[in-house]
């Protein structure tokens, strides 16, 4: 029995609220903080992070707090890939450091083939979702916004997912309930219907257009491609049963 009432009581303003504490800044102490616009970021790629730091002292500033998580989390990475984690942090608060918008885009057009090849899937998208907030055209923030969105709710959805006891690579059945889509949405029509082409195939494409975040763009989009698993491929693969299904029964 679903629950009456809201989904989240108070909204927006319980919810906005819930948002924003998780966005106090991380002020760095004396002597910490961001590298500066004319750090050689080719020098910081050659410098290995060790496997292991030691301990954090106590009362630490959270800047050197998340500095030390990300070191433990990236330790025999590159100083580069360290830096990108501690930009993107720094910008998910509500206030960062003056330059810390334009280190990311430095990074980017810099180093972006490296980091292409360095960091792992869940740290392209959080360089999608930055572009999104701070892209330096808006073209930029409007295909952030779009994918970060699309891998926020795919996220969601799949996770949820996983309580049916199936596996991300293994398909429904044809057989659907008789129930209404939430919000009165128009059924989908598995066999004839395109709204997952409709929805990748403009990103797509304007991530051919994009010469900063664009290769971010596409390598996210290919590997989402690639992967055995996810709505999108087994949307596919339940498309396919269906209209073998279709042509089966036409048949003489």
């Amino acid at each position: 029995m679903s629950r009456q009432g809201p989904t989240y009581p108070g909204a927006p303003e319980a919810l906005i609220a819930h948002w924003d504490k998780r966005r106090g800044p991380m002020r760095p102490a004396d002597g910490e903080g961001l590298a500066d616009l004319t750090t050689d970021l080719a020098a910081l790629r050659s410098k290995i992070l060790p496997p292991v730091r030691p301990p954090l002292p106590e009362n630490s500033s959270r800047h050197a707090t998340k500095e030390h998580e990300l070191h433990r989390e990236l330790g025999g990475q590159s100083e580069l890939v360290l830096l990108h984690g501690l930009v993107i942090a720094h910008l998910r608060k509500r206030r960062f450091p003056e330059h810390a918008p334009a280190l990311f885009r430095k990074i980017w057009v810099e180093q972006g083939a490296h980091l292409l090849e360095m960091l792992s899937t869940r740290w392209l998208i959080s360089a999608v979702i930055t572009f999104g907030e701070h892209g330096k055209t808006a073209s930029e923030q409007a295909l952030g916004r779009e994918m970060g969105m699309m891998f926020s709710l795919m996220k969601l959805y799949e996770f949820e997912r996983l309580f049916s006891g199936k596996a991300p690579d293994e398909t429904f059945g044809l057989r659907k309930v008789d129930a209404e889509l939430p919000l009165g949405m128009t059924p989908f029509s598995l066999a004839a219907g395109g709204l997952d082409i409709n929805l990748l195939a403009p990103i797509w494409q304007r991530a051919q257009a994009e010469p900063v975040m664009g290769p971010l763009a596409l390598r996210l989009l290919e590997r989402l491609n690639q992967d055995p698993g996810g709505l999108f491929r087994r949307i596919g693969a339940m498309r396919a049963k269906k209209q073998a299904r279709l042509i089966a029964h036409k048949a003489p």
